[in-house]
């Protein structure tokens, strides 16, 4: 393997440690209030029933899941209007930054992830020039350990798969958002667990590749600051480290 994808390290890693469950419930509430919108009923709703299995998933209590459905449908109030937002930009060693918010004051929201931008040496990237090297794709991440490649394979390309890749760690199952609920059904079926699964995500379709650990470092803490604010629900990036990289850091995050 020549390097590592920033998501199959960093994003595996914070989906097993990450101690902030209040800012991941509230951004998956966030999701589901505007899923909910247009129909609370997830048996007929597929985006919002995907959801609502990435909220189990993610240990988020029953009484949330079912207050976020209720405030989307207008049962409940409480329901703030969201707006959705993406920025792009370039972090340290040209590295591609794609940031996704979900606000209900876009002024604040534009001022908060411009500052960080700037904090970090960076500035808003024109409309495009970052967002035309990626795709959107549904992805789902599952342990390798334990796992037969080839199974993995053939099972979730029989469900629809456009591709399965092993980085080692995991394998990453990429789809389109038709065949996801099909591959997932596929997996729970045969008992295989995921890490995480994403009905629609942004993959970037070529990588940049850090070979300097300062630079990894910049561009990793540049993510944090972005992921740690309330209005961000997701940050994509196309980092690839070399594989003295990536041992570097996991020895840092091992001290």
């Amino acid at each position: 393997m020549s390097g590592h994808s920033h998501w199959a390290t960093t994003k595996h890693a914070k989906a097993k440690t990450d101690a902030a469950r209040g800012k991941i419930f509230s951004r998956i509430a966030k999701e589901i209030m505007i899923a909910a919108k247009s129909n609370g009923d997830p048996n007929t709703n597929p985006a919002l029933r995907t959801l609502i299995e990435k909220g189990r998933k993610a240990n988020m209590p029953k009484d949330n899941i079912e207050n976020a459905i209720k405030k989307g449908t207008g049962e409940l109030a409480g329901a703030a209007s969201f707006e959705e937002i993406n920025y792009e930009g370039f972090a340290a060693g040209g590295v591609g930054i794609i940031v996704n918010v979900l606000t209900d004051n876009k002024n604040r929201a534009a001022a908060e992830i411009g500052n960080i931008f700037k904090k970090n040496n960076s500035e808003f990237a024109k409309v495009g020039a970052v967002s035309r090297n990626f795709e959107r794709k549904g992805l789902i991440v599952i342990d390798a350990k334990g796992q037969d490649e080839d199974a993995i394979m053939m099972l979730a390309l029989d469900a629809g798969a456009d591709d399965v890749e092993n980085t080692g760690d995991t394998f990453e199952i990429s789809c389109t958002s038709d065949t996801f609920q099909a591959i997932s059904d596929a997996l729970d079926k045969a008992g295989i667990p995921t890490v995480s699964a994403e009905a629609s995500t942004l993959v970037p379709m070529s990588t940049t590749m850090v070979s300097d650990i300062a630079v990894a470092k910049a561009v990793n803490k540049f993510i944090d600051a972005l992921e740690n604010n309330d209005d961000v629900q997701n940050v994509y990036d196309n980092m690839e480290v070399s594989d003295e990289v990536e041992a570097a850091l996991e020895a840092e995050d091992a001290e």
